[in-house]
């Protein structure tokens, strides 16, 4: 007989209904657990025959059943507690054993490029696929494999392949070096703390703030470039002054002398991070394409450029001005005013990453640029990972336990 399905449309879900998950539930409601398995077995005889059911409805199903034997305090105890959202446990190589977290399973699939909306029903089909044949127990070398063959199979080669990559990658522990460029109001912190959250990389380091703390140790007198914004760098040069108009070269010339003030701070920060074999992100104004060739080259850390842009003059000043109403402190007057120098800046960025051959994202739309950033990630890391799925998921092969 075949079993009835219950749907989740939040989730997106159709998975079978399953007696033991909803004895569990009662028990967590305060039922005994001969009394939670003799009403999830009423239930299950009341959905004999039905093919679906959604959880609101079955949620209401049993707490009419224990308000009429148990009364409306434990119908309501049981409605308080949240349905359970995993029935499955995954077992990691190094022997721990937690819950099947369908938000874990989703970043894990923005390594191959696809955006949130479409991992989501990714994750759904493989959890149903899973519960729908019993399973309660899986190695993650199991469900590693069973999701590099299904994105093989319905999303495309080329995603299962780059999926392959980021967990061979993971797996050899080596840290990720991740150096994002950008002119003022292009979105390079945005971004930075989006990839963060995907690539679950802890440490992000602005050169904002490197300034910051390079402005207390050497005062104004001495590195007077230090101590103004980057598109106005070109007045602290001889013969140039506040209210002049700049020629290019200048706001060119300025520009690299406060990148260059800030270089060897940023050297410092990556050179630590390499040495403890942790995965960083600087992010920065002051990030100059080609700054890769000028870290540590003993090390076994990957080193990925990229350069944040907004290619379209009208765009950028409409992301200036909501830059001064998102945070005050940042007057929006001030970057426009110095438009044209900031647009500089960019030009001479854009002519400095397509000389040294660093990606260049644009950022029209926040997700888009955070997976367009990603597959260039996952790229550069497929240069030095080219494992096959057996040798990445060594027990992929094996079948997990089911219920019986």
């Amino acid at each position: 007989m075949a079993r009835t399905l219950v749907t989740n449309t939040e989730h997106d879900t159709r998975v079978p209904f399953l007696r033991g998950i909803l004895t569990r539930s009662l028990e967590h409601a305060g039922l005994p657990f001969d009394t939670a398995y003799n009403l999830a077995s009423t239930v299950r005889e009341k959905l004999s025959g039905r093919r679906e059911i959604t959880t609101d409805d079955l949620r209401a199903l049993v707490a009419d059943l224990i308000r009429k034997d148990h009364g409306d305090i434990t119908a309501m105890r049981y409605l308080s507690v949240a349905p359970p959202e995993e029935a499955l446990l995954v077992t990691s190589g190094g022997g721990q054993t937690a819950p099947f977290s369908r938000t874990s399973h989703q970043r894990s699939l923005h390594s191959c490029g696809l955006t949130a909306e479409a991992a989501r029903p990714v994750t759904a089909k493989i959890y149903e696929h899973l519960l729908a044949r019993g399973t309660t127990h899986i190695t993650s070398d199991r469900l590693g494999y069973l999701t590099y063959r299904y994105l093989k199979r319905d999303v495309g080669p080329r995603q299962a392949q780059r999926y392959l990559v980021w967990a061979q990658f993971i797996r050899s522990g080596r840290p990720l070096i991740l150096l994002i460029g950008g002119s003022v109001g292009c979105g390079k912190s945005t971004i930075a703390t989006e990839v963060a959250h995907h690539l679950e990389i802890v440490r992000i380091q602005s050169t904002d703030m490197l300034r910051e703390v390079m402005r207390l140790m050497l005062p104004q007198r001495v590195t007077p470039a230090l101590h103004t914004s980057s598109f106005l760098a070109w007045q602290c040069r001889p013969g140039n002054e506040a209210g002049t108009t700049p020629e290019e070269e200048h706001v060119i010339d300025g520009f690299r002398s406060q990148a260059e003030l800030l270089a060897m701070s940023c050297e410092a920060v990556v050179s630590r991070a390499v040495r403890e074999r942790v995965s960083l992100i600087v992010e920065g104004v002051h990030i100059e394409p080609g700054m890769a060739a000028r870290l540590p080259r003993d090390t076994d850390a990957i080193v990925v450029e990229a350069l944040m842009a907004v290619l379209k003059p009208k765009t950028l000043r409409k992301r200036l001005r909501g830059r001064g109403k998102a945070e005050p402190a940042r007057r929006a007057d001030r970057y426009l005013k110095s438009f044209d120098a900031i647009w500089t800046i960019q030009t001479h960025l854009l002519k400095e990453a397509d000389q040294h051959g660093v990606p260049i994202i644009p950022n029209n739309d926040k997700s888009d640029a955070a997976g367009d950033l990603m597959v260039k990630i996952i790229d550069k890391l497929a240069l030095e990972f080219t494992a096959s799925a057996r040798e990445v998921f060594p027990d992929g092969g094996k079948r997990p336990a089911s219920r019986h």
